[in-house]
């Protein structure tokens, strides 16, 4: 690895292709670094904002596979590599975890308003802290919870807790791995939290649905256990690096960042573009919102206009995305392992417009074509709705930050068990089979 941070895909490795440019990992080529100061709690950073968080890490490879993400999650995990393993292609089923240094701290993340949860997370936190030695991070709002804040039997403990607080504190530097209480949002969210390398995620299947979610609470203590020793598959499902760039009559303003935390650069024609960006697990969604018209967006790839959808909308996503909104309006399922972007049109005035699968190395560029009666609206894994103006731009690229997932088997195991248990796939009533006399009959 590449001061622990390069790496190649599981597909491929950086040695067999050396003439192709990587991704940028951390921070612009100047080295800047933003600035930080300590939070409240003393344990992690108070999120500073900076020019360099827009400008860094969009640059994306040549690569037929896309760009190559790291293999270190947070501060001490990182992706045990197979020596056995072909140059070319890996088995995913040998993606496994190791530590560098034993893990000491792990956030916790329960689904908010949910009664059902809090003896399993109170149950998990006790042995997390007394039995394993671990420094528990938890929300601050989980702890405000009335269920919670009165229990007087979970006072000592809690006092053990280190909080922080949602777009204010930063604790990438912080948590070595994380625990999801909740459904497949708990996961989405947990996503959401880090920006750049995400620690390696344990799911508890503790939800509705619970596809990305494939631990049982029933059995935690071994399972948490076997995580903590290091032995654990994993599967690294990438995100989408998304950049919306608005276009603003407004002149610049001094400094690179305006009240509302949006990120300003210089624009053509004098004008500025405030320019806001996400990491996005599931998928973009682009629709007509209210409107009765039918959205009408051009699609551009490489830089090159392929389409324009008109329709109620395009769906933008990743693997992991496929089984979700992208399955409904008609998309093939994909496997995690495999580095590709999905664009499927929302019920599209055209019988011919079918979903389309795309190397995960290109650039999608989505815009309000300039004829279109109305406005459209994008949102990112079901969060951050906002509305969308001509000469607004939103730029999707697979990121070089995946979310190392935490597999009950192997990646592959466990996500035919997710297609059979929670979507049904292939489910049927079987054929009875023929008598002798009735086979002669044929």
């Amino acid at each position: 690895m590449d001061n622990g941070q390069g790496a190649a895909w599981a597909l491929r490795t950086m040695e067999a292709v050396p003439e192709l440019t990587p991704y940028c990992f951390s921070g612009c080529d100047s080295g800047e670094n933003p600035g930080w100061t300590h939070c409240h709690s003393g344990h992690g950073r108070r999120k500073g904002r900076s020019h360099s968080a827009s400008s860094a890490c969009f640059r994306r490879t040549q690569s037929l596979h896309g760009p190559s993400p790291v293999t270190t999650f947070g501060p001490k995990a990182c992706m045990l590599q197979n020596p056995k393993a072909v140059m070319h292609i890996q088995d995913p089923a040998s993606q496994r975890l190791t530590w560098n240094k034993p893990p000491k701290s792990v956030l916790v993340i329960k689904k908010i308003r949910d009664a059902g949860l809090l003896r399993p997370f109170k149950e998990l936190c006790i042995f997390l802290t007394e039995v394993k030695g671990m420094i528990v991070y938890v929300e601050k709002k989980v702890l405000e919870d009335p269920a919670i804040a009165a229990d007087e039997s979970f006072v000592a403990v809690k006092k053990k807790f280190c909080t922080f607080q949602d777009d204010l504190d930063d604790i990438s530097d912080s948590v070595d791995f994380i625990i999801c209480l909740g459904g497949d949002g708990t996961l989405l969210y947990a996503s959401s939290l880090f920006q750049e390398s995400v620690p390696p995620v344990m799911a508890f299947h503790l939800g509705s649905l619970g596809f990305l979610t494939p631990f049982s609470f029933d059995t935690y203590q071994s399972q948490v256990t076997q995580v903590i020793e290091g032995n654990a598959a994993i599967v690294l499902r990438s995100r989408l690096l998304v950049r919306v760039s608005r276009e603003s009559t407004e002149k610049k303003v001094q400094g690179p960042v305006d009240e509302t935390g949006l990120i300003i650069t210089n624009g053509e024609n004098n004008a500025s573009h405030r320019t806001m960006q996400y990491q996005v697990l599931n998928e973009v969604v682009v629709d007509r919102g209210p409107s009765s018209y039918l959205s009408n967006v051009d699609l551009f790839l490489d830089g090159h206009q392929i389409t324009t959808v008109q329709g109620d909308g395009v769906i933008v996503s990743t693997p992991t995305g496929s089984t979700a909104y992208a399955v409904a309006a008609g998309a093939s399922m994909i496997h995690p392992n495999v580095p590709a972007i999905l664009i499927t049109p929302i019920c599209p005035h055209s019988l011919s417009f079918r979903p389309i699968v795309v190397p995960a190395g290109v650039e999608l560029t989505i815009k309000l074509s300039p004829d279109a009666r109305n406005t459209a609206w994008v949102s990112f894994d079901g969060r951050k709705r906002q509305e969308i103006s001509h000469g607004d731009s939103i730029t999707i690229t697979t990121s070089c930050f995946p979310v190392p997932s935490i597999c009950f088997r192997d990646p592959v195991n466990d996500w035919f068990e997710s297609l059979a248990q929670c979507l049904h796939w292939n489910v049927r009533k079987k054929q009875n089979h023929l008598s002798s006399e009735e086979e002669e009959e044929f």
